[in-house]
């Protein structure tokens, strides 16, 4: 079977149904793509298979914790640092957290100056939340190295459940991967919003159609995920 339509300029239109019908609307971006550009709707559906990734890292992550019988670290013992003679817990992990969230925030600044096209203000905004982006790095390098120094391994560790090294430097090596490459096409995309390529419409790779500044917001897609995956990562690892 069939279906007849009316498209715009009065004439009929004649697309299967059923399943074959759907596939024909999303792949001829007439209807379920209609207001949106493709590279916000790619932007989507990567977050969209990122946030599959995520959930079934941290869904292991929570079976491996109820189902061992072995104690599971305490993290107030794992994460603190010790500064002025005494044990502070998690203080690095809320600077972490604090530095990633206010990059989130220059981030949406960026975002608003990009539409209103105030190149110089756009340009800064993107480069501060690269710095707090790569300044978040560090500081997860930082407990990488603490941890691996007190013997934490992928295979086990002094404080307890063996599963905790494997899952920890799994979930929180991919969380920074993700920051690292957003710093790095941070920096691309500020670069070319400070030469004027989208104010001439400059050919080139992450260029968009000329007075638009949709990278700028679609870089902006990409670093509140990253920053929403974040949180739940601080209060899987960090607080329960």
């Amino acid at each position: 079977m069939a279906e007849t339509t009316l498209t715009h300029t009065g004439q009929t239109e004649t697309r299967p149904a059923g399943w074959q019908g759907i596939a024909a609307d999303w792949s001829s971006d007439q209807r379920a793509f209609k207001n949106v550009s493709w590279g916000k709707a790619m932007m989507w559906i990567f977050l969209l298979s990122d946030t599959f990734i995520f959930g079934c890292f941290l869904l292991s992550y929570m079976t491996a914790r109820v189902s061992t019988r072995v104690p599971w670290p305490n993290p107030s013992e794992v994460f603190a640092l010790r500064m002025g003679g005494s044990d502070i817990p998690l203080i690095l992990i809320a600077i972490m957290t604090f530095v990633l969230i206010s990059s989130s925030g220059t981030m949406a600044m960026a975002v608003n100056f990009g539409y209103r096209r105030d190149r110089r203000k756009t340009a800064i905004l993107m480069l501060l939340t690269a710095a707090l982006g790569a300044t978040f790095v560090g500081m997860q390098a930082f407990e990488w190295t603490k941890l691996i120094t007190e013997g934490v391994r992928p295979w086990g560790n002094p404080w307890g459940a063996a599963q905790f090294g494997s899952t920890f430097f799994m979930i929180t090596g991919f969380h920074g991967t993700h920051v690292t490459i957003g710093v790095i096409f941070l920096i691309i995309v500020a670069r070319k919003v400070w030469r004027g390529d989208y104010d001439v419409g400059r050919p080139g790779f992450f260029t968009s159609r000329r007075g638009r500044y949709e990278n700028v917001e679609i870089m902006g897609l990409y670093w509140h995920f990253v920053d929403l995956v974040w949180v739940f990562i601080f209060a899987f690892f960090y607080l329960w």
